[in-house]
């Protein structure tokens, strides 16, 4: 049975604005030279037999932020809301593969692949279909 794994990139916050200014990618390059590690793992990800089914990076954490929702009936009313950058943190999650295999030796082989400038938390997908 082919299971499905979550890979959590987890590394200090980058300037994603810097990327998208002008669609020139990399700060003074071509767009082809973006995230050049990342198409290695890829690659290895595909040589050892297994899938990557999606992947995405996150944008700074100012382009988003954290709620606790309020209770019962008033979930949103009493939610209350706090904006990244998040100071008792000095890493965030700034992206995710999902990836497919039937071994799960495999999927903790590939944690260790995946690029980081922090650490990479992996867990395996709840089925719920």
């Amino acid at each position: 049975m082919t299971d499905t794994y979550l890979y959590l990139i987890h590394e200090p916050d980058w300037d994603s604005d810097a990327f998208l200014g002008g669609g020139t990618g990399v700060p003074g390059g071509e767009p082809h030279n973006n995230f050049a590690e990342h198409r290695v793992f890829q690659e290895a990800v595909e040589r050892l037999g297994a899938r990557i089914v999606g992947a995405s990076a996150l944008q700074n954490a100012r382009h988003g932020g954290r709620v606790t929702p309020g209770a019962g009936d008033r979930v949103e009313t009493d939610a209350v809301y706090s904006d990244g950058p998040y100071p008792d943190t000095s890493e965030v999650v700034s992206g995710y593969y999902v990836v497919e295999t039937d071994d799960e030796s495999l999927a903790r082989r590939i944690a260790a692949l995946v690029p980081t400038g922090g650490h990479i938390e992996w867990r395996k997908v709840f089925p719920i279909s």
